[in-house]
């Protein structure tokens, strides 16, 4: 096979599929895909992956505030040889993304780590409790988003503090 034979494979089942759904797709090198969908189509590009192209392993899910908007990512890894990134964005003054515990259960931790840092919510999650964030963090207070500088954050938990205690 020639170096990204198998990965063009993949990402022309993923076309077939997802259709319209799919906004673009790139090889940065072997072994390497990212595929952009629509965010209507998280679930059903999820299960395929999953149980047809056997991407059976969840790395990691991440989160990037883009400014209006919030990309997430879900790595997935392909028999060990192949690494998908399945991205997708949602508003920031709307972040909301269905769960997909249902599909990978190893995925209610990630989904709770992007909620806490960037307050994602997962639509159907069993618990969005905090889980990085220390006791007594601001309410809808999200460290990884761009509009409150460290000093910001670092104020507003110190704040947050003192009036815990008084």
């Amino acid at each position: 096979m020639k170096d990204t034979e198998k990965e063009n494979e993949i990402i022309e089942k993923l076309k077939d599929f997802l259709k319209k759904n799919l906004i673009r797709t790139t090889v940065p090198r072997e072994r390497r895909i990212f595929v952009y969908i629509k965010k209507d189509a998280l679930k059903d590009a999820v299960e395929y992956l999953v149980k047809d192209l056997k991407f059976k392993h969840l790395s990691t899910i991440t989160g990037v505030d883009l400014g209006g908007e919030i990309e997430v990512l879900y790595h997935l890894a392909y028999r060990g040889s192949i690494e998908l990134s399945l991205g997708l964005t949602v508003p920031k003054n709307k972040p909301i993304v269905p769960t997909v515990t249902d599909l990978i259960p190893g995925a209610i931790l990630y989904e709770r780590e992007v909620h806490d840092l960037l307050g994602v919510n997962f639509e159907g999650h069993p618990d969005l409790s905090p889980l990085l964030l220390p006791e007594g963090w601001p309410q809808d207070v999200y460290p990884l988003r761009k509009e409150h500088s460290l000093e910001q954050l670092r104020e507003m938990t110190s704040k947050s503090r003192r009036e815990k205690q008084d």
